[in-house]
């Protein structure tokens, strides 16, 4: 199609600012545009394809699944949503799980499940719910309201109230709460606000003052969980259990899924009536996830995590980085110079895909990249630094 970006120009909201390529397969961790050029791709769709490209599972199980019944609605059980919400919930040490469609509808599910116990235990007394400067939790009214980054609020106001935001230090923390509190909303990697891991510390100071305040204690996973960081989620690696957590990007493996993984505390809050989603819960979609979980393997995950070890240390030894962030295969690059984005342009030419976060390089690479092919990303990305004054 070579008139690929007139078409979008006339026809698409302008919401986007898309590299000029058009992509038109993939196959493990590469993608291929229009014209055949290959690329290996360390962002797997912004996270989502966590098994890379035409996973062979995966793909028979949709395939499968799409020829017996795409679609129900929620008036009725469907078998893939049963055994993915019994899979979920177990490996989380949750309760119960709410499926929707976007890691936005699924920050949207914790926060209103949140606000129903404050209401059902506080009875209109707890109103406020306490997040972090630099977080990001959405593109809806509600979670950009959440989402601690003026940049993101102008050009949109009035904003929906009942967040107050921290920096990320109990003793500020601690001046943004107060008895009007009834949670406090964390991400362990605050992914598009530069790949800035929490404190461990912090997280545990946290959620020890969630459990004296009876304060519910909500972590966002969107982009940090299923298998991202090394374990299944991110949390996992802080010493703590939430009781609200939100998942989306990976555990779909390429399809739109959005989970709300809900604890004992507030596993009966809601009842029917109190929230929906047509689409949550489509059979087609939780067929694909169910091989997404089934592969996360201790073995696999361990896997995950030694080569993001790998990758950052790798990383560190390039021309022009000062700092590699991160956990697993979720990991940011800060340059002494160059931006980030200046640096994926350079890289786009060459054949290899990464991501911004800030003025950072930022990689989510599928988590079923090798080694070698980590290497061979890595050389493309070497090649452009070292040859950065030339450009």
């Amino acid at each position: 199609m070579k008139n690929f970006k007139e078409i979008d120009d006339q026809y698409v909201a302008h919401s986007y600012a898309r590299f000029p390529v058009l992509i038109q397969s993939g196959k493990g961790v590469y993608v291929y545009d229009d014209e055949g050029k290959k690329y290996i791709d360390f962002t797997s769709g912004i996270g989502v394809n966590s098994l890379g490209y035409q996973y062979e599972a995966w793909v028979q199980a949709v395939r499968e699944q799409a020829g017996t019944i795409a679609h129900t609605s929620n008036l009725f059980y469907n078998e893939p949503m049963l055994e993915l919400a019994e899979k979920l919930v177990t490996r989380a040490g949750m309760k119960k799980v709410f499926f929707g469609n976007s890691g936005a509808e699924a920050n949207e599910a914790i926060i209103k499940a949140a606000r129903k116990y404050a209401n059902d235990h506080y009875h209109g007394r707890r109103t406020e719910i306490c997040t972090l400067n630099n977080s990001f939790h959405g593109r809806t009214m509600e979670t950009l309201s959440a989402t601690g980054q003026e940049v993101f609020h102008q050009d949109f106001f009035p904003m929906p109230t009942g967040f107050q935001y921290a920096d990320p230090n109990l003793e500020d923390v601690k001046a943004k709460t107060n008895e009007h509190t009834a949670a406090i909303l964390l991400e362990m990697i605050q992914g598009e606000g530069g790949v800035v891991p929490l404190d461990p510390k912090f997280v545990q100071d946290v959620a020890d003052l969630c459990k004296e305040n009876d304060w519910l204690l909500m972590v966002d996973e969107v982009q940090t969980g299923i298998g991202r960081c090394g374990t299944f989620f991110a949390y996992e690696q802080f010493g703590i259990q939430p009781d609200l957590v939100s998942s989306a990007k990976g555990l779909g493996g390429g399809l739109p899924i959005g989970a709300a993984l809900i604890g004992e505390k507030c596993e009966d809050v809601f009842q029917p009536g109190d929230h929906g989603s047509t689409f949550g819960g489509n059979p087609i979609v939780c067929a694909g996830a169910n091989v997404v979980i089934d592969t996360l393997t201790p073995a696999f995950l361990d896997e995950v995590k030694e080569k993001g070890d790998y990758l950052k240390s790798e990383l560190s030894k390039l021309p022009h980085v000062v700092q590699v962030d991160g956990l697993g295969m979720m990991l940011g690059v800060q340059f002494d110079e160059m931006k980030g984005i200046d640096v994926v342009n350079a890289c786009l030419k060459k054949g290899a895909l990464f991501l911004t976060a800030k003025d950072r390089l930022r990689l989510l690479p599928p988590l079923v990249m090798t080694k070698a092919e980590i290497d061979e990303g890595l050389n493309i990305l070497k090649d452009v630094l070292s040859h950065w004054e030339e450009a």
